[in-house]
């Protein structure tokens, strides 16, 4: 495969008056290949969105802090780009559809102006070629009233209209690769589902490689290829979607799976993951997900374990598979 992204140990930090350094991203690598799709999975607060923002260098320093590791797209450590070539990527190579799409967009400023923005940016157009290549893309994805859309301000669209026009706005540069942050984030269910039917399409018409991010396993396994699971700023299961649905290993992946709704529609108790994320402030020692974990040895409320891998190249981080060969 023709390696995109690699993500290399990567550690951000941010700073705190009252604690250390607070490690919201610690120790993390993950890869990309060129037309496949990673799927990043964790409750909120775990580091999924800053280590996606760091890849385009958007976490802002201070209080953020890079403290370690590298991230190689196409052969090159954005770390070490200056501000230059960091503009020379974002939103032509790489492409971010942030959180929440009812705030995302500016709300004083067209959708038209803001998409024609980024693509006079990147591409040397009038404003009268941006215009129509904006119209375009807004077809695109699926926007009957392309014309009408391009001329509205953010607050008179629908959520899932302004999720396609943030769709729309990523994708007008036709990037490598696209980070969508939570793209169903505050949408109904039926609007969720046209969105990310729409996502597997573009990818599959585009061939750009996709970082799909959320706290909603199930929706993440019909869509990638690879999936991260992703802890208290760490990665604690990292395996192929099948790997994961089929033989999940890490306690908390089991727990994510089995905290799923059934759709049989019978009575049966949806089990629940004790406790709740711990603080960056206040994080354990030993595993991190130790004081919410049912199989917890004595081990991990001491140390923290390494990433032991299987046989197959299923990555998972717990003292339970120390010395195993699965």
């Amino acid at each position: 495969m023709d390696r995109l992204l690699e993500v290399r140990d990567l550690r951000v930090y941010f700073e705190s008056r009252v604690a250390l350094p607070l490690r919201a991203v610690d120790g993390v690598s993950f890869h990309v290949d060129k037309g496949k799709t990673l799927g990043i999975v964790g409750e909120s607060g775990c580091g999924k969105s800053v280590a996606c923002l760091s890849v385009l260098r958007l976490v802002q320093s201070p209080p953020g802090i890079y403290a370690g590791g590298e991230i190689i797209f196409n052969g090159q450590d954005t770390l070490k780009m200056d501000k230059a070539q960091l503009r020379a990527i974002r939103g032509a190579r790489i492409s971010m559809i942030f959180q929440e799409p009812m705030v995302a967009l500016n709300p004083v400023f067209t959708v038209g102006q803001q998409m024609c923005e980024a693509i006079r940016l990147h591409q040397s157009v009038s404003k009268a070629q941006a215009s129509a290549l904006a119209i375009d893309m807004l077809r695109q994805v699926r926007i009957p009233d392309a014309g009408r859309v391009f001329n509205s301000y953010a607050f008179s669209l629908s959520g899932g209209l302004r999720q396609r026009a943030l769709i729309a706005m990523a994708l007008s540069c036709n990037p490598d690769l696209l980070i969508a942050d939570e793209p169903t984030t505050a949408l109904d269910v039926t609007t969720q589902s046209k969105i990310m039917t729409l996502l597997r399409k573009l990818k599959e018409e585009t061939g750009m490689a996709v970082i799909l991010v959320s706290h909603d396993l199930s929706l993440v396994s019909e869509s990638a290829d690879d999936i991260m699971i992703m802890y208290s700023g760490r990665v604690c299961e990292y395996a192929s979607v099948g790997a994961i649905v089929k033989k999940p290993l890490h306690p908390y992946t089991l727990g994510l799976i089995a905290s799923r709704p059934s759709g049989s529609g019978g009575e049966k108790k949806l089990h629940a993951i004790s406790g709740v994320v711990p603080s960056l402030k206040d994080r354990p020692d030993g595993c991190p997900f130790h004081p919410r974990c049912e199989r917890a040895l004595e081990r991990c409320r001491k140390e923290l374990p390494p990433d032991f891998v299987m046989k197959d190249g299923h990555m998972v981080s717990c003292w339970l598979y120390e010395g195993v060969e699965a």
